[in-house]
């Protein structure tokens, strides 16, 4: 990763939200289409459209959802129903802790705390990506319209019902998808390190998924100790070499 460019940040929170609005509607639209398909889940588990909305604007997890609307269809605990959204979403611990590197040292707690709020893997691939320090004005922005669109999929989809075919939201869903590869790829093309962490977290996730004992636990426990073993590896072999203040590393 490149040193910081101070100069290029931007005093004028108005550009950093017309970034963020731009850069997070490719993810809303992506968005709509999987909430539709969580909205049918939803429905089924007995929510109201209403509450499906609220559900999805503060969750804004596929994998937590789908485990909590499934629970709340066997009418299991609220105690069971945590426990579920802190183990499917643990893996956006570790990812607000990167972003914390992004950010410039005089960000406030509370903007700090509010932007770790604000992360899903798609925001937090375009606020990792952001071009110097990443301004709270990006992230909000672009977190709102992906949130909105991904409460109102699932609301949606729970007014819908099953109206739609499962093979028309299966395939609307791969845009979301695809969308990710082209976080991701840029980065892997401009920096062969990234490309072969890349390469080895699709051949591991691939392992993982089907080898005994590992296979068992869930998603976000392996997405977990997997970014912790692959960034670790890596950062040991070719760490980062900071950038002075005159340029020379």
């Amino acid at each position: 990763m490149k040193g910081f460019d101070v100069k290029n940040e931007s005093n004028v929170p108005l550009r950093n939200i017309a970034e963020g609005l731009r850069d997070g509607t490719p993810i809303a639209l992506g968005y709509f289409a999987v909430a539709f398909s969580l909205g049918i889940i939803a429905k089924k588990a007995g929510l109201t459209a209403p509450l499906g909305f609220f559900s999805s604007f503060f969750t804004r997890a596929s994998a937590g959802e789908y485990g909590v609307y499934t629970l709340v269809a066997i009418h299991a605990t609220y105690v069971e129903l945590i426990a579920m959204c802190l183990v499917t979403n643990l893996r956006y611990m570790l990812m607000s802790a990167a972003l914390s590197q992004k950010l410039a040292p005089a960000t406030s707690w509370f903007h700090r705390l509010l932007m770790a709020c604000c992360i899903t893997d798609e925001i937090f691939g375009i606020s990792v990506n952001h071009r110097g320090y990443t301004p709270p004005a990006y992230t909000y922005s672009a977190a709102l319209i992906s949130s909105l669109f991904w409460a109102g999929g699932c609301a949606t989809g729970i007014v819908a019902g099953g109206m739609l075919p499962t093979s028309i939201v299966a395939a609307l869903s791969v845009a979301l998808y695809g969308m990710f590869l082209a976080i991701i790829v840029p980065p892997a093309r401009d920096d062969r390190n990234v490309l072969y962490a890349l390469i080895a977290s699709f051949l591991l996730s691939g392992i993982c998924a089907v080898a005994p004992i590992v296979s068992q636990w869930s998603s976000g426990t392996r997405t977990i100790l997997l970014t912790i073993l692959i960034s670790s590896v890596v950062a040991w072999l070719r760490p980062i070499k900071k950038r002075e203040s005159n340029g020379t590393e």
